[in-house]
């Protein structure tokens, strides 16, 4: 019996970096309700896109899950974070409202894999308040480098990433100030 693939006589095209994510468990809690979906133009292979997929898919997992134990592409018993010279623990995010996400974007490899050096941009829309700013709709962005020590099968030991907090933090701060009435009906989605 045919499938309804080659019925259609269209080819689907698996994302080779994160094909992994098509095998998850069934009782992985995701942050969205499912795994998001990738654009399989991105598997090229060349040095630079393996690199790009492998923070885009460790950051998915970040921003995605919810449990340390469905993440595919860290080694547990190895892993840590460190961002401008502080140990992090793996749930904390960066403080940008999720309608939109706050998109990673390697603009530069200065060497390959174990280790991987990198350069990016970090860069999302400021849509919901932040410590009783009001959210601009604008782009906020920031640069930064990283390094990023993976096993044999790309899963992250060890991330270190440094970047200047000023151009994050600066663009979070330039909306107008709430009123506390304000704040109270205006509520953060990373604020609990």
């Amino acid at each position: 019996m045919a499938t309804e693939e080659e019925e259609s006589g269209v080819k689907i095209v698996a994302d080779k970096y994160r094909s992994f994510l098509h095998d998850e468990a069934q009782n992985t809690e995701w942050r969205h309700g499912g795994p998001p979906t990738y654009d399989a133009e991105w598997a090229k292979g060349s040095l630079e896109e393996v690199v790009q997929n492998a923070i885009k898919s460790w950051e998915m997992e970040l921003s995605h899950k919810t449990r340390v134990q469905d993440f595919r592409t860290i080694n547990p018993d190895k892993f840590k974070l460190i961002v401008n010279g502080e140990l992090r623990i793996v749930a904390r995010r960066f403080p940008v409202g999720p309608p939109r996400g706050f998109a990673w974007e390697v603009v530069a490899v200065y060497s390959g894999p174990p280790v991987i050096a990198f350069k990016f941009r970090h860069w999302g829309y400021f849509e919901g308040p932040f410590k009783g700013h009001a959210p601009t709709g604008e782009m906020v962005q920031f640069y930064g480098v990283g390094v990023l020590k993976v096993d044999e099968s790309l899963r992250a030991e060890d991330v270190e990433i440094y970047y200047d907090p000023a151009e994050l933090f600066g663009g979070l701060l330039k909306g107008p100030s709430l009123s506390d009435h304000q704040q109270k009906q205006i509520k953060c989605p990373f604020q609990k």
